[in-house]
């Protein structure tokens, strides 16, 4: 009997004991906060009808993965237009650096001699045998209007005596007129020749060859920096035309630039899609971490620094974690966290980045950070 009230009386007093060491061990510090993970929302740029969705809400995807692809529309005829435009520049401006072909230059420089050869015979002027030639015209026909006088001398003393038909008389008078004015032709192209070329013909004529010289040496330089610069202005604003279209068909297709899970997506082929609109989120799931918020009295912390992180999910595990931020300023604390501290009225948001590697971890779990860099007791 005494034994076992002795047995008694120690274990009221070890559970005595066990109950004023709890009430009287300090509580250790912790925060708590929320797993969240970096979400990328993704969309197109250009917008359109939706073709064919390849992604189901919750599903994994990794980095380049196609999501959805959207209905080409005209995009595909103004790409088309776009590098018809660009060969046609491109064209053009390789005519203007390579510049007139040889058979064009020797063209203009035939013209040119040919023009020159043109001066050349109107300042030499009429040969002299040409001026021999047109006396002796003068000469012939001089002696031609002789004849016709005497012949209408005879003529004029037989009309009178009525030997001769009026007729015949009118005849003689016809022949002595164009006689007459055969000489006076024949002697003004004498006058002509003896005079030599007009000024007047010699300087259009020397002003048409210095035109065609003018157009041969154009030629032969070929066309000027500025129509180069000009025709290489035109091919690149056509190349840059044809890039925006290309990059306006690349939006067509929405993929994702890293590796996660499909999340809060509700597209079916046929919908509308607005451009520049998020379509589907992403939730990068290797990259996690806390947000918590700290106290003013427990702000002692730094980036870098290493703590212990729990989860009511996962009971007994321990995570570490680093922390990434800490808020410069403090800030009242928001409505839905929970601090062992109540009194604190200021808190210090941070972040703490998560080390994960057996993937137990998932968004939206509460978690408990600890501040002194150990977890819970075990």
């Amino acid at each position: 009997m005494i034994k076992r009230l002795a047995i008694f009386v120690v274990a009221v007093v070890c559970l005595a004991s066990l109950i004023a060491y709890s009430q009287l061990r300090p509580e250790r510090p912790r925060v708590s906060g929320i797993i969240e993970a970096d979400e990328v929302r993704l969309g197109s740029r250009v917008g359109g009808r939706a073709a064919t969705v390849y992604v189901q809400e919750g599903q994994q995807v990794a980095a380049g993965d196609l999501l959805v692809e959207l209905a080409p529309f005209d995009i595909l005829e103004r790409e088309n237009q776009a590098a018809r435009t660009l060969a046609a520049r491109e064209a053009e401006y390789q005519r203007v650096v390579n510049g007139l072909r040889p058979e064009e230059i020797a063209q203009a420089k035939a013209r040119y001699d040919q023009l020159a050869a043109r001066l050349a015979l109107l300042e030499a002027g009429p040969r002299e045998q040409e001026i021999d030639a047109s006396r002796g015209r003068l000469r012939g026909v001089q002696a031609e209007l002789k004849l016709a006088r005497q012949l209408y001398d005879r003529h004029a003393e037989l009309i009178q005596t009525k030997a001769i038909s009026s007729e015949e008389f009118e005849r003689t008078t016809e022949a002595l007129e164009a006689a007459q004015a055969s000489v006076a032709v024949r002697q003004k192209e004498l006058e002509v020749l003896e005079l030599g070329t007009r000024e007047e013909e010699k300087l259009a004529s020397r002003a048409t060859v210095e035109e065609a010289r003018q157009a041969w040496q154009m030629a032969a330089k070929g066309f000027r920096q500025e129509e180069i610069d000009q025709a290489q202005a035109s091919r690149d604003a056509a190349r840059a035309a044809l890039d925006v279209v290309r990059r306006q068909k690349d939006e067509l297709a929405i993929t994702t630039p890293l590796a996660g899970r499909v999340d809060a997506f509700d597209l079916q082929p046929g919908d509308m899609v607005a451009p520049n609109a998020p379509v589907i989120s992403i939730i990068d799931e290797s990259h996690l971490w806390v947000r918590a918020y700290v106290p003013q009295n427990r702000v002692g912390l730094q980036v870098g620094q290493t703590l212990q992180v729990t989860v009511d999910g996962l009971p007994g595990e321990r995570f570490a974690g680093t922390i990434s931020f800490i808020a410069r300023q403090a800030e009242f604390t928001p409505s839905n966290v929970q601090t062992p501290e109540e009194r604190s009225k200021q808190v210090f948001r941070v972040k703490v980045a998560l080390e994960d590697t057996r993937q137990l971890l998932r968004p939206g779990m509460t978690a408990d950070v600890w501040l002194d860099g150990a977890g819970p007791a075990p």
